[in-house]
């Protein structure tokens, strides 16, 4: 009976080594060089945009963009598309031209499939708080992740917010 509970106990622990070496490693990056001139920076929405989470993947916040940026997004943004039966896309809702929003955090996860960033958004717009938080993720120009440096919005979808 010992041997059993031990066999029992090293199992467990085992199991415990095996989802910590792969389960992924999240690490907000908001103080490193590279991206401690973004959090708290706000901007203006220049276009309409869906709100939407990929079927086949799960991620922590909707994700924002159209289908310049998400070939699986409708080409038009419209609210009738809101809850439409996509292959590869669920549309939760649409952010309108003008909406303010901040940028408060940069989450960096690492797992065995690779690297994700996620740039949360915070809509600052008080009458449309259905989705508080978002993923710009697709907003993004990523041409610089190659060389280590922060990606930079792209200015037709979001654009700085100057305060008077």
């Amino acid at each position: 009976m010992k041997w059993l509970l031990s066999a029992a106990a090293l199992l467990l622990f085992g199991a415990f080594l095996y989802q910590q070496r792969t389960a992924p490693k999240s690490s907000y990056v908001n103080g490193l060089p590279e991206y401690n001139q973004l959090p708290g920076k706000e901007f203006i929405f220049q276009r309409d945009c869906y709100i939407f989470k990929f079927k086949d993947r799960d991620t922590d916040w909707p994700l924002v963009g159209t289908h310049q940026v998400v070939p699986a997004l409708p080409a038009v943004v419209d609210r009738k598309n809101v809850g439409a039966d996509l292959p590869d896309v669920r549309i939760l809702s649409v952010v309108r031209t003008g909406w303010i929003v901040r940028l408060v955090s940069i989450r960096r996860d690492e797992s065995r499939q690779g690297t994700n960033l996620t740039y949360e958004l915070l809509i600052l717009d008080e009458g449309e708080k259905l989705y508080t938080r978002l993923d710009a993720y697709h907003l993004l120009d990523h041409s610089s992740d190659a060389s280590g440096a922060a990606p930079a919005f792209l200015p037709d979808y979001v654009a700085p917010r100057i305060k008077k």
